[in-house]
């Protein structure tokens, strides 16, 4: 008689907050499943539940609290990590739900750990042969998020991310190639290059050489941008200061190696405001790196995000900002209205601007945004592009292309594109578009 089979241990998990984030979730969940928990998808199938946060602002901090209280209010056993965790100790999340099982903090692999072998102890014969090479991964099966370091060493006034994830510190490069290889092994056709500084990539580690197939490889930027460029798939370059050595990689970009799209927080263009943000560039010499990378890659898409309100903001500055924005022609943008973070250091700079000013100087912002990507769009109606099949419906597919990151950018809507999947490349004529996305046709 066969024995009955062993009464499996299910772990639910709520993932929270930006792509980082997503990374750190995806390395839990791989975890557990090499030690053969299996993952719940319901609250009521579920022995226990992990909740991912996010902590940057408050609208972030508000929704974490939501997914936790949901959670022990469907569930009752929860543990927490993430960047809310890591805030007062812990002591955010203790005090609004004191019933939770354990606090960590984010890229707490070890801890998180722990806690759940405390509380759901590991299942006596884990299957580890059932752990595919990749991992698991919470985004679709044609692309994946690569998270090349840990941290930062910038101290933004803005920005509370050093307090709960640290100074910088970067993974091997020997350790991100064969990440990389093993997803598109498994037939990841878009790698997502992300860190909290992609240019800061091997700073703490003096650039110093790793080894890749057999041969000496810097933990540098620009190399590791060239290794991953021979591995034959879209790989895509996220939250890249602007400082000089980025000129190195738009070379890469114009010889079809990597895509050429750059996500460059820049946040301001006053140097004032700049200065004030602790940012580590200036405007004028934005502008100009964004003339020489036109010039050397002339396809390239350029995605940035900014801070309006930010304290001490006059109209003026503002108006600095948008004659920036007008200048330097941006494809993608997001704008914030400056959020008052607890911990933040900007929170102590005199002269807040009033909240209906900041709503005010957003959309003013957007309204101008929205007619130069409404341009930008309009000019590429009647060009054949190549882009990757994202969905398939019933009126046809969501594709993306070159210019377009998952979720943060716009989509190009493909009439008749015939027998295609997920993760297919095909080539379309573009027919039409609007303020944010494109309408295509497939080539015959």
């Amino acid at each position: 008689m066969p024995t009955s089979k062993q009464t499996s241990h299910k772990v639910g998990f709520i993932s929270l907050g930006c792509p980082k984030a997503l990374v750190d979730s995806e390395q839990i969940l791989t975890q557990l499943r090499a030690e053969g928990y299996e993952i719940s998808p319901s609250y009521d199938d579920a022995d226990l539940v992990v909740v991912n946060t996010c902590g940057f602002i408050d609208s972030a901090v508000e929704e974490s609290l939501d997914a936790i209280g949901e959670a022990l209010a469907e569930n009752g056993k929860v543990i927490v990590t993430g960047c809310l965790g890591a805030k007062e100790g812990g002591d955010v999340v203790k005090k609004a739900h004191p019933q939770v099982l354990a606090v960590t903090g984010p890229h707490a692999l070890p801890e998180v750990m722990s806690a759940i072998h405390t509380h759901l102890p590991q299942p006596h014969d884990p299957y580890t042969s059932l752990i595919p090479p990749q991992g698991i991964r919470l985004t679709p099966r044609h692309y994946a998020y690569v998270k090349i370091s840990e941290g930062c060493n910038h101290r933004c006034t803005f920005c509370i991310i050093p307090s709960m994830r640290g100074d910088l510190v970067s993974r091997p490069i020997h350790e991100v190639m064969q990440e990389a290889e093993h997803l598109v092994n498994a037939g990841v056709k878009e790698l997502l290059i992300i860190s909290q500084d992609t240019s800061a990539y091997g700073v703490d580690v003096k650039y110093r050489s790793g080894f890749w197939q057999g041969r000496p490889v810097k933990t540098r930027l620009t190399e590791l941008a060239q290794a991953l460029g021979t591995l034959g798939v879209w790989v895509r370059l996220h939250y890249v200061y602007p400082y000089p050595h980025v000129d190195e990689v738009i070379p890469l970009m114009a010889q079809g190696s990597i895509l050429p799209y750059l996500d460059v927080p820049l946040q301001h263009a006053s140097p004032r405001i700049l200065k004030a943000m602790k940012r580590p560039a200036n405007a004028e010499n934005n502008l100009a790196r964004i003339q020489q990378w036109r010039q050397v890659c002339p396809e390239i898409t350029l995605r940035s995000t900014f801070i309006v309100g930010f304290p001490g903001e006059t109209e003026a500055e503002f108006e600095e900002l948008l004659a920036f924005l007008q200048e330097a022609q941006l494809d993608r943008v997001g704008c914030f209205a400056y959020s008052a973070v607890e911990g933040a250091a900007a929170n102590q700079l005199p002269d807040a601007v009033p909240e209906e000013i900041k709503e005010d100087r957003r959309r003013r912002f957007m309204e101008l945004q929205e007619a130069i990507s409404s341009q930008r769009l309009a000019a590429k109606v009647g060009k054949t592009m190549t882009v990757m099949i994202d969905e398939v419906t019933d009126d046809g597919v969501i594709a993306r292309s070159s210019a377009d990151a998952p979720e943060i950018d716009g989509l190009v809507y493909v009439e008749e594109a015939g027998e295609v999947q997920p993760g297919d490349f095909i080539e379309v004529e573009i027919t039409g578009s609007d303020a944010h996305d494109l309408f295509a046709a497939a080539s015959d």
